[in-house]
């Protein structure tokens, strides 16, 4: 229960005053991509070995991109690292490293490793997934912005900066 308590948890989270059900969605969100049966768009067996390499190779690339906003992203908030999208009563806004490339890196990262997974499989279904995500996050990072203007007075100006959940996109 400390743990909760230091990301941020209030004791009556039930409430959602800090975003706890963000939490929640996000959690159902990830097991349902998990669960998402795999219908690709063509038959694997049936691909020219030109596309099955393209596909490893964007699989690679996506995941690799995935992987270092997730770690990187992570790593730079430090003790600012929480589930929720209320900022830390104590948090300080971080704005350089991978966060001078884009604001929300984690849900980036998670964005981009849902891509990698369906040019892996060529799964439509994920792909729809992908999109799901990606509009489930950009949503919450809405709100994640919120409080974080309401608590950083420089915040609208780093939004000016960097974009939102693609570098240097969207």
């Amino acid at each position: 229960m400390n743990q909760l308590k230091e990301w941020g948890f209030s004791a009556n989270w039930w409430r959602g005053e800090r975003g706890e059900y963000w939490v929640l969605g996000q959690i159902l969100l990830f097991i349902g991509f998990i669960l998402l049966p795999v219908y690709p768009v063509v038959s694997l067996d049936q691909l020219s070995p030109f596309w099955k390499y393209m596909s490893w190779g964007l699989t690679g690339v996506f995941g690799l991109i995935a992987a270092l906003l997730l770690i990187r992203g992570g790593i730079e908030l430090g003790a600012n690292l929480t589930p929720l999208p209320h900022p830390k009563d104590d948090g300080k806004l971080v704005t350089t490293g991978v966060y001078g490339v884009v604001r929300h890196p984690i849900y980036s990262g998670v964005v981009f490793l849902a891509i990698a997974y369906s040019c892996w499989q060529w799964s439509l279904t994920h792909a729809i997934g992908t999109v799901v995500l990606l509009l489930f996050f950009d949503i919450k990072a809405r709100k994640e912005e919120s409080w974080l203007k309401n608590k950083f007075s420089d915040y609208n100006s780093y939004q000016l900066k960097v974009k939102k959940l693609i570098p240097w996109l969207y």
